[in-house]
């Protein structure tokens, strides 16, 4: 598939000089500093150098104070408390760090996941009822809640409080809890927006040391959990989060040893390097969402709570073998999905898939939707047969807003929900021939024609020459890496390869690659094997990569890896 090259616009070029010589850094490095926002020598020192003391003070954020007095009174009354959260990474990471925090203070406590396919997302009634049950009189509800009104009006009826910790955008009726923290609330003023529903816990874990003279130790010890959760929630890596992703990322590399939970997982993913942003994105997070998305989420948050690592890895087998049943399920439905779509003359040529099948599990459509895109690269919704009703998951692609769209068709829904990106909805199965055919008039609308082909987004030209160790170790101290704070990716022209060229694996390319014919560096282009013949005849060629240490044998270097290649 054709991939569009969007070059960032060149930052003002004084600013570039003094950054460049306050720090004696290359011009093309503090041009990217400079493109994301990091303009002066103190903002420099701040990004290169995170330090828990620039964490935001936590009685910022609206309710924190009446949130920690009701912790304290339930814990002085010795009352029940209920950590509520949700099945995905975000809630169950959420729901061990609190768990485990409020356990060393009291014994009259426990956790509730809710389950996926009977109870849904968010707060149930059934998980309220299941609270006055068994005599709880707090619940402290994690990654969600901010959309839970009436079920926090149902607990209030049964003498149960509520505690919200969420960070998704809350609609007008915000729920009439004891406490609700929420840096999106349009009256909270806490200064950073972007954590995720464990980051909210975790600050208010933070005011409670902070109000208890507690070490703040006690705290920081939770930010290997809050790290997995930063990376597998894809908020951005920028801010308050970035400081908190830095010091959890060193927790999970030592030297002391690994939470017994995460260090199992980290077998089972065979992650035998340093833990970095990207490895708990494709290692770790698979692993735990599969825990909810196949069976019961509670497996997760044992595994996460777990005091050994032989008692870990008895709950983590079971996740991994979630996670298998999960890949099998994926593979197959994606398959049958791309197969429909093959055959069908309308839906090839079409500006969107909307796809139905009464017998795809319902726990994997959203990753069959972003397979599809990796395919067919349009805004996609998968659906299938849920409680009577056809229940999907929408994926985007760059620059359009999924969820617009489908607000556009939301007389033929029941409900939905998401954002730009990403959505899920539900609707009467008698309804989505219509659905999709008002979907694709929508999507034809409003989409652009730039919006129809991947991007790839370029930090920066470099000659190939620039790249030396130095200049390597100054991005390596750009990490971490993610949304908002993205691995710097260049460009460079007229290259070509020195006769190493060679195809590994099934569709690999191997190359090293010369401008001028004396400096040159080895790279590599995962399925770009198409590309060998017209690479082999000579002809000179342009590239957008990565750069990254290579180990072989012992030996480290630099490569480059190849993201896209343009022949001349």
């Amino acid at each position: 598939m054709d991939k569009r090259w969007e070059l960032s616009p060149e930052a003002p070029a004084e600013a570039v000089e003094q950054l460049a010589q306050s720090l004696k850094i290359s011009p093309t490095l503090a041009g990217i500093m400079c493109q994301r926002n990091i303009c002066t020598f103190e903002e420099a020192k701040h990004f290169f150098r995170p330090t828990l003391d620039d964490l935001h003070d936590p009685f910022l954020m609206k309710d924190m104070d009446r949130a920690v007095n009701r912790l304290n009174e339930a814990l002085h009354r010795n009352e029940k408390i209920l950590v509520y959260g949700d099945y995905d990474v975000d809630g169950t990471t959420s729901v061990a760090l609190m768990y485990s925090f409020l356990r060393e203070y009291t014994t009259q406590v426990d956790f509730y996941i809710p389950d996926r396919y009977k109870e849904g997302y968010g707060v149930s009634s059934q998980g309220v009822d299941w609270a006055a049950e068994n005599g709880f009189s707090l619940i402290v509800s994690l990654d969600c809640g901010i959309k839970s009104a009436d079920k926090v009006a149902y607990a209030s009826a049964k003498g149960i409080d509520f505690i919200i910790c969420d960070h998704h955008l809350p609609d007008d009726d915000v729920p009439q809890a004891v406490a609700v923290l929420d840096p999106k609330r349009v009256d909270c003023p806490y200064p950073y927006k972007e954590l995720s529903g464990c980051g909210v816990g975790f600050k208010l874990i933070q005011a409670f040391c902070q109000q208890n003279d507690i070490a703040p130790d006690q705290a920081y010890s939770l930010l290997d959990l809050l790290v997995v959760s930063i990376a597998a929630d894809i908020v951005p890596i920028t801010g308050e989060n970035r400081i908190l992703a830095y010091y959890g990322l060193q927790l999970l590399n030592g030297p002391r040893p690994m939470r017994p939970g995460l260090d199992a997982l980290k077998e089972l993913a065979a992650i035998t390097g340093e833990m970095d942003i990207t490895s708990i994105v494709f290692g770790f997070a698979p692993r735990i969402n599969a825990a909810g998305r196949m069976g019961d989420a509670k497996n997760s948050v044992h595994m996460l709570l777990a005091k050994t690592k032989e008692e870990a890895i008895k709950t983590a087998d079971i996740i991994n073998e979630s996670n298998k049943a999960r890949r099998d399920k994926d593979t197959n439905i994606t398959k049958e999905a791309l197969q429909m779509i093959e055959e069908d003359d309308f839906l090839r040529s079409a500006n969107s898939t909307v796809l139905y099948k009464e017998s795809w599990h319902k726990g994997v459509i959203g990753i069959v939707a972003s397979r599809c895109i990796e395919k067919y690269y349009r805004p996609t919704i998968i659906l299938t047969h849920s409680n009577g009703k056809a229940s999907g998951s929408a994926r985007s692609v760059h620059g359009f807003n999924v969820h617009n769209a489908i607000e556009s068709c939301s007389d033929l829904l029941e409900q939905f929900g998401g954002h730009m990106y990403a959505a899920g909805l539900t609707l009467p199965i008698e309804n989505v021939p219509a659905f999709r055919e008002r979907f694709e008039q929508v999507v034809s609308a409003t989409i652009t024609d730039d919006q129809k082909i991947p991007q790839i987004e370029i930090d920066a030209p470099i000659q190939l020459s620039q790249i030396t160790r130095n200049f390597y170790n100054i991005i390596r101290q750009m990490e971490p890496f993610g949304p908002g704070n993205m691995r710097p990716v260049f460009v460079s022209e007229c290259v070509y390869d020195t006769g190493s060229l060679r195809v590994v694996g099934d569709s690999h390319l191997k190359l090293r690659l010369t401008q001028d014919g004396f400096y040159s560096i080895d790279a590599i282009g995962f399925g770009l094997s198409d590309y060998y013949h017209r690479i082999s005849k000579g002809i000179p060629f342009d590239v957008c990569f990565t750069v990254e240490e290579n180990i072989y044998r012992g030996v480290i270097s630099l490569q480059l890896r190849i993201k896209d290649i343009r022949i001349k």
